[in-house]
């Protein structure tokens, strides 16, 4: 079986997240790019064409025309990744799905909560597929956890506690950081920490647990002066069988770089995950010492073994979670489903979560329905 050809809109000249996405589709050897639309600036976008290795001939000025001319090639891209800002990320979408054209999008699935609702319809409508690069999830020892709660190995699940912390909007950034120009610009980003992090935080304590928030109580806030969106972020959750939840997403943390926890506690169990230490996975029974779980190790199943690439002690990361959505999405589209897949309804109640975060902070931290 050959590669699967990929487009991309957005990650040139300045762009964080577009490398990365490209070394995460690269890894496991199932993907090629092959065009781009790769700024809203036509000359940059043909200067990262040129220098990312993609041909003239497929590199494109406009994502609309992107979507109609690979529609159309008979080597045309199977699938498109979106790596843009936020606000663009529900109209490019629409319009490779309209074309039939799979889309792998990066979170969050939209800036708004309309938008998202909007996309849903398209989608759906759409023979193609749409993946949510909620990357964290592909990590082996969140797919052992995820395993460990499904088979009752925590018993009732009582609380669930995510954090994902950063400190790179404690001072002033300036324009010159193109980062915090789009990501600190509500009419782009859409939400400030509890969209960029938050989501992710969020969606994780879903994954493992398989439960979602019925309402939340939320207060965000942000420590800079004409800031449009929030830097920290501190919601509290009822989920659906009755246990509760704390999420804490902030970039003023000082200190934390990357700092991605999540802890659940039942009435048998517990288990502790940190990105810092990704490869190991604490589960403590009630009344026993805790158990540590290796990436790799005797105890680990089968679920974390079939997302493992390098032997057992060898530091594996964020590249190969990443590079795991890419995976399964191909494995999808090749006609091998995937039931972790990330995809529109985990999107749409990312999107529900953040609307409902502002809406519960702009009304005192009351509690809202999602």
């Amino acid at each position: 079986m050959g590669l699967l050809k990929l487009g991309m809109v957005g990650g040139g000249q300045g762009a964080f997240i577009g490398g990365v996405h490209r070394m995460a589709a690269r890894l496991d050897g199932r993907w090629e790019l092959v065009a781009g639309s790769f700024s809203s600036e036509p000359v940059r976008a043909h200067a990262s064409a040129t220098e990312i290795g993609v041909s003239a001939d497929r590199s494109y000025g406009d994502f609309r025309e992107m979507a109609r001319v690979e529609a159309m090639r008979e080597d045309g891209i199977d699938a498109v990744s979106i790596v843009t800002p936020n606000h663009l990320h529900a109209p490019i979408a629409q319009a490779f799905l309209s074309a039939g054209i799979h889309v792998i999008c990066d979170k969050p699935m939209t800036a708004t909560l309309e938008q998202a609702t909007n996309l849903v319809k398209v989608a759906k409508s759409s023979k193609a597929s749409f993946f949510l690069t909620h990357n964290y999830t592909g990590y082996p020892m969140i797919r052992q956890a995820k395993k460990m709660v499904t088979d009752g190995l925590l018993g009732d699940l009582r609380i669930v506690q995510a954090n994902y912390l950063q400190d790179w909007l404690s001072e002033p950034q300036g324009a010159s950081n193109k980062q915090a120009a789009w990501r600190t610009d509500a009419t782009q980003s859409g939400a400030g920490a509890i969209g960029d992090i938050g989501t992710h935080a969020y969606n994780l304590a879903s994954f493992v647990t398989g439960l979602r928030a019925l309402s939340v109580s939320a207060g965000l806030r942000s420590h800079q002066a004409n800031m449009t969106v929030d830097d920290d972020a501190r919601v509290a959750l009822e989920l659906e069988n009755g246990a509760r939840g704390q999420i804490w997403a902030s970039q003023v943390a000082i200190g934390n770089e990357n700092n991605l926890s999540l802890e659940v506690y039942g009435t048998k169990a517990s288990l502790r995950w940190s990105q810092e230490a990704a490869n190991v996975l604490i589960f403590t029974e009630i009344g026993k010492a805790p158990q540590f779980y290796t990436r790799g190790g005797a105890m680990t199943g089968p679920e974390a073994a079939a997302v493992t690439r390098v032997p057992a002690g060898h530091p594996e990361g964020y590249l190969e979670a990443f590079a795991t959505i890419y995976r399964e999405a191909a494995d999808e589209i090749n006609g091998t489903l995937s039931l972790d897949r990330i995809g529109l309804e985990a999107g749409l109640d990312g999107m529900k979560f953040v609307d409902a975060c502002q809406r519960s902070s702009r009304d005192g931290s009351a509690w809202v329905e999602m």
